[in-house]
C-alpha cells in the first residue's frame, strides 16, 4: 500500500503548528509572575472594656461604650472638625438672626436612616423635643437648657432653634446626635429608655448594627459599614466588637488572639502589649487633660491666696517626669484651659512654667515662708506649710499624687494626700474641703469656660477653686453673647490673660490615646482623634487579606 502523501503532510503542518504554540505559551508564561494585591473580605475584631446599656445619643453620656458606639452610628446637625470650628453633617448650612436670638438650619436633603427612610425635619423636632419632654430621663441641666429653647419647622428640610437670649455656645449643642421619628416617634417617652432601640438602633452614620447576631447574648457585636458613608467603598466586611470585663482580661483576649485590635490602652498597661510580637500601637492626643487646682476660697490654706505661693509650687513640679513616672510616657505638654485644636487657643498669653526649683525656692522665701534651722518643712510665724492633695483613688491619679508629694517635699512643702473614691471625692471638690486638688478636664467644643471660671460658676457650676475675678468672669459673660468668631476671640484673649496673672490652676498635661492593632491589619494609620470614630478615618485604605494575580514580570 502506497503511503498517503496528503494525509502525512496534513499531519506534519498540524505538529508543527502545536509545537510552535506550545513555544509561545512557553515564551508568554516565562514573561508572567505572580503577586499579592490587598483583597476584600475579613472582619476586624476590636476589643473594648465594659458593655453597652444605652446605644442611643440621648442617653449615652454616662458610659464611654455608649458614647464610643453612638459615634460611630449616629451623626448630628454639627460637629466639630480639627480646628475646633463647626461643620455641617446632616445639616447643610444655618444662619443666626440679627438678633442673634435664633439659628435656622437648612438640613441635606439625601440623607438616609440605615433602614432606607429619609431624615427630614420630623427627626429634628422629635429629638429634641424628647429632651424637652419630662418623662424623659435626660440629665436634668440638659433638660432645662432644651426646655428654653423654642423649635419650629417651615418644611421638611428647615429648622429653626429661637433662644431666650443670644447664646453662641448653644452651638455646641447640635452636635448631639439625631433619633429616627419613624422608629421612636410612638414609643412614650418615659418608655424610650426600655425600647429595644437602645441595643439595635438605626442612625444615619458611617456604621450599622448587624440585626442578625444577638450581641446582648454572645458580647459581641458587628458593626457594617453604610454604604453611603463610603463611596470609594471599603475592604474589611465589618468591625466586631467585643466586649471584656477588664484590661486584664483584655490583654489575654489580645494574647490568645481572640482579638485584632484594642481600643484605649490605658497606661498602665501600655508596656504589656509592647512587649507582645506583631503589634503596632498608634498614640494621638485626646480632648482631655489633667489639672492642678488651687483652692483661692476661704477653706483653703490661706497661703494659696498668695500668688508666689502659687508660682513657688509650680515651678516646683516636673510636669514632663509626671508623665513618664506615672503615664509611661503617655502626656503631651500644655499650658492654659485651652486645648491646642481650640480656636481660643492662644499660648503666647499664658507663661510657660518649666520645673526651676531655684525659682520654686526664691518665691517661697520671698512669700515669708522660709524653712527654719532643724527643720525639713517651711513656717510661717510657726505655721508649717502643709497641703491637702485632694485625689481620685484609682491609677493613674494616686501615682501622680503620690509623685507631686515627693516633688514639693524636695522644695520643704510637706502634702497630706486625700485619696478618695469617686462619690466623696466630687462632694469634697463641690465642698471645697481641700487645698490644692488634681481633677481631669474635658473641655467643651466651644472655648466658652464661663461654666469653669466664671463668678457664677463658684455658687452653680464647678468653679471648684473659688477663682473670683471680676474682669476675667465679665469677659467670660460677653464672649457668649456674641456670635461671630473675630469678635469673641479678643475677649478669650482678655480671659487668658487674668487667668495667667491670678495662676488659679495649673494644667499639667493632655492625655494620648492609645491604638493597639496587629501588623496583620494592612495599611492601618491613626490621626488625631478628638471623637472616637475618628481612628477609623482611613478605614477604606485597611485590608486583612491579599489575593494572588498574574502581572507581567519587570525587566531585569
Amino acid at each position: 500500500m502506497k503511503p498517503n502523501i496528503r494525509w502525512q503532510l496534513l499531519l506534519a503542518i498540524v505538529c508543527l503548528g502545536l509545537v510552535l504554540s506550545l513555544l509561545s505559551f512557553q515564551v508568554q508564561t516565562d514573561s508572567l509572575c505572580t503577586t499579592r494585591v490587598p483583597a476584600g473580605g475579613g472582619s476586624l475584631a476590636e476589643g473594648l472594656v465594659g458593655a453597652p446599656q444605652y446605644i442611643n445619643p440621648l442617653l449615652s453620656d454616662a458610659n464611654p461604650v455608649d458614647r464610643e458606639l453612638v459615634s460611630l452610628i449616629f451623626d448630628g446637625l454639627t460637629r466639630y472638625g480639627p480646628d475646633g470650628r463647626l461643620e455641617p453633617v446632616l445639616a447643610e448650612s444655618w444662619q443666626v438672626s440679627d438678633d442673634g436670638l435664633s439659628v435656622t438650619f437648612t438640613l441635606r436633603q439625601d440623607v438616609n436612616w440605615h433602614d432606607g427612610q429619609p431624615f427630614t425635619a420630623e427627626d429634628v423636632l422629635f429629638t429634641y423635643g424628647l429632651l424637652q419632654n419630662p418623662d424623659f430621663p435626660a440629665p436634668a441641666g440638659l433638660q432645662q437648657l432644651w426646655q428654653a429653647v423654642a423649635i419650629s419647622s417651615d418644611d421638611a428640610y428647615q429648622v429653626t432653634f429661637t433662644l431666650p437670649e443670644p447664646y453662641a455656645p448653644f452651638m455646641e449643642m447640635t452636635t448631639r446626635g439625631i433619633l429616627p421619628a419613624h422608629r421612636l416617634a410612638e414609643v412614650p417617652a418615659g418608655e424610650v429608655a426600655n425600647d429595644a432601640f437602645n441595643s439595635f438602633p438605626i442612625g444615619t452614620g458611617p456604621f450599622m448594627v448587624s440585626g442578625s447576631d444577638n450581641w446582648p447574648r454572645t458580647g459581641r457585636m458587628h458593626l457594617l459599614p453604610y454604604a453611603p458613608y463610603w463611596p470609594q467603598g471599603i475592604k474589611i466586611n465589618d468591625l466586631e466588637y467585643r466586649f471584656y470585663p477588664d484590661n486584664g482580661a483584655l490583654l489575654e483576649a489580645y494574647r490568645a488572639g481572640e482579638i485584632q485590635a484594642i481600643n484605649n490602652i490605658p497606661a498602665s498597661f501600655l508596656a504589656d502589649y509592647l512587649a507582645l510580637p506583631g503589634i503596632q500601637v498608634y498614640t494621638a492626643p485626646t480632648g482631655r487633660y489633667s489639672q492642678l487646682l488651687f483652692n483661692l476660697s476661704d477653706s483653703g490654706l490661706s497661703a494659696l491666696r498668695e500668688k508666689n505661693v502659687r508660682q513657688g509650687l509650680v515651678y516646683a513640679l516636673d510636669r514632663a517626669a509626671l508623665v513618664d513616672q506615672a503615664l509611661n510616657g503617655q502626656g503631651l505638654p500644655l499650658e492654659g484651659p485651652y486645648l491646642p485644636n481650640a480656636w481660643a487657643y492662644n499660648p503666647g498669653q499664658l507663661t510657660p512654667y518649666a520645673y526651676d526649683g531655684g525659682s520654686a525656692v526664691a518665691l517661697l522665701d520671698a512669700a515669708g515662708w522660709p524653712v527654719p534651722a532643724g527643720s525639713s518643712v517651711r513656717q510661717n510665724a510657726g505655721t508649717p506649710l502643709v497641703l491637702r492633695l485632694l485625689v481620685w483613688d484609682v491609677p493613674p491619679y494616686r501615682e501622680l499624687a503620690d509623685l507631686m508629694a515627693e516633688q514639693w517635699s524636695r522644695v520643704n512643702v510637706r502634702v497630706e494626700l486625700v485619696p478618695l473614691r469617686l462619690q466623696a471625692y466630687r462632694e469634697a471638690l463641690a465642698a471645697r474641703d481641700f487645698d490644692v486638688a488634681l481633677v481631669d478636664i474635658t473641655p467643651p467644643g466651644d472655648p466658652d469656660l464661663y461654666d469653669f471660671w466664671s463668678q457664677e460658676a463658684i455658687v452653680r457650676g464647678q468653679n471648684y477653686a473659688g477663682w473670683n475675678n471680676r474682669r476675667a468672669s465679665e469677659a467670660l459673660e460677653q464672649a457668649r453673647q456674641l456670635w461671630p468668631l473675630e469678635e469673641r476671640r479678643p475677649l478669650y484673649d482678655a480671659f487668658l490673660a487674668y487667668y495667667n496673672n491670678d495662676l488659679p490652676a495649673l494644667t499639667l498635661f493632655q492625655y494620648v490615646y492609645s491604638y493597639g492593632i496587629n501588623e496583620t491589619v494592612n495599611e492601618a494609620e491613626i490621626g488625631r482623634i478628638d471623637n472616637p470614630r475618628e481612628r477609623y478615618a482611613t478605614l477604606a485604605n485597611w485590608f486583612l487579606l491579599y489575593r494572588d494575580v498574574t502581572i507581567s514580570c519587570p525587566e531585569e
